[in-house]
């Protein structure tokens, strides 16, 4: 199956399951979390990743790294139910969280700057579906 067909069926197939995933449910709850992504510290990649914006501290990269394992266990299971790569499915969650960005929150542009989001949609992977 070519990635662009794994791309598409994983949208099709976990569309509705990806807003639940992007960010495990602890880190929603966690204030850290939350005053790194309001702060602008860290920011959503099109890997379906956290990724840190600037300077990275042990503290925020522990944070982000500890959100990152979560999630690359998630996109596993989730690949392999949806006979995905863990790749395909990472980029579609990553694409969905970008898309849900709010104004002022950081996100990572296909060609690789962090941008800051605007009242305008995010600039996003041509893959993404």
């Amino acid at each position: 199956m070519n990635t662009m067909r794994q791309i598409m069926l994983v949208a099709v197939a976990g569309a509705a399951t990806l807003g639940a995933i992007a960010v495990p449910a602890t880190a929603q709850r966690d204030p850290a979390y939350a005053a790194a992504r309001a702060n602008g510290s860290i920011g959503e990649q099109p890997d379906g990743y956290l990724g840190i914006v600037g300077q990275a501290t042990p503290t925020l990269q522990r944070l982000v790294d500890d959100i990152n394992i979560k999630r690359r266990a998630v996109y596993s299971r989730k690949a392999q139910e949806n006979n995905a790569t863990l790749e395909a499915y990472a980029l579609t969650a990553g694409c969905q969280a970008i898309a849900r960005t709010v104004a002022g929150e950081k996100y990572r542009a296909p060609d690789g700057t962090w941008m800051t989001r605007d009242g305008t949609a995010p600039v996003r992977d041509p893959r993404c579906p």
